[in-house]
């Protein structure tokens, strides 16, 4: 098993940990940041389930900067479907994510439900997201050495223990969707959960109770599908905008899709990285990657990151009833 010496284990730690009196909060890394956002578009807004005429599944992971001893790893999935109930047209989804990072993990599951009706010459719809979140810390895993400078082996403020908590967690969405583009705003971790992380002392059957926080975070998508004239090709801007009113990142990207088969693009996260897109769809089966080279600092200990998704997606037949017959965007 590989124990994380103190001083990789502090750098971490920083990242994370800020001490109030005699309690210990540990806020949790940003939201996950996806290349291929577009790709799977219930993960960042509920409102999205039933956009296509399809039952859509897609997964993947997320290996962020290769090179670095105990960087984020993310694998994430996603499935939704659009029923008609009383001539309504409803969307239900499930979203799936775990990620770690050094000795954290969090994994969180979600449920998905969203109404349409028809808007001017597009669809509205409205999306609700009630989730479970789940944080751990392995805190068994570290190790303090004797002689350090900063702390002794007795400092509560870090757990040699493994942690965990739950909590319940909500999120909520709009979006329009023309047969053009789609535009969507959604609200993710609207309760601000705080999730209490229990371990039993090692010396005493009193708890020592430490908090971790899924911070709230706000999300503007666009989505856009150009047809070039008398060409086989299509273009399809996109922009991701996410905010916790504190904080702001945004990312921009074009591709390119030849006979809504082959699609290649570039992208830009502010401040952060550039990268290349690659997918093909076939027959309803979907593979894309991506490659993101680091801006920052961090270009010089790895050599980027690297993402892939993989889906399937299932024509459904709605007997001629269903309006939004438009094939969607998101699936070229």
């Amino acid at each position: 098993m590989m124990r994380l010496r103190v001083k990789r284990y502090l750098q971490i730690l920083a990242a994370f940990l800020l001490i109030t009196g005699g309690g210990v909060t540990m806020k949790a890394q940003d939201e996950l940041m996806l290349s291929q956002h577009w790709a799977l578009p219930t993960f960042y807004n509920p409102a999205n389930t039933g956009n296509t005429d399809f039952l859509r599944i897609r997964g993947g992971a997320r290996l962020q900067w290769l090179g670095i001893e105990n960087a984020p790893r993310s694998f994430f999935g996603a499935a939704d479907t659009p029923f008609l109930v009383g001539g309504k047209r409803i969307g239900v989804g499930v979203t799936a994510m775990q990620e770690s990072l050094g000795l954290f993990a969090n994994l969180n599951i979600g449920l998905q439900v969203s109404y349409k009706l028809n808007l001017g010459k597009g669809t509205l719809s409205i999306g609700l997201q009630p989730a479970y979140f789940n944080s751990q810390f392995k805190g068994s895993k570290v190790v303090l050495p004797d002689g350090d400078d900063y702390h002794q082996g007795s400092d509560t403020s870090i757990p040699t223990q493994d942690l965990t908590g739950n909590h319940f967690d909500l999120s909520a969405g709009i979006s329009w969707t023309h047969r053009f583009f789609t535009v969507g705003l959604s609200c993710m971790h609207l309760l601000n959960p705080k999730v209490n992380l229990t371990m039993q002392g090692s010396q005493s059957n009193e708890q020592q109770q430490y908090q971790t926080e899924l911070p709230r975070q706000l999300y503007l998508i666009a989505d856009g599908n150009i047809p070039l004239k008398n060409t086989l090709f299509e273009l399809q801007p996109s922009l991701l905008l996410t905010s916790d009113l504190s904080w702001f990142t945004g990312e921009i990207a074009m591709r390119a899709t030849y006979n809504k088969f082959l699609s290649f693009g570039v992208l830009y996260r502010y401040q952060d990285a550039v990268g290349v897109t690659i997918g093909g769809e076939y027959k309803n089966f979907f593979l894309g990657y991506a490659y993101e080279y680091p801006l920052s600092g961090i270009n010089k200990a790895s050599s980027g990151s690297h993402e892939l998704v993989a889906g399937y997606s299932l024509k459904l037949d709605f007997s001629g009833k269903n309006k939004n017959k438009h094939r969607s965007i998101r699936l070229m």
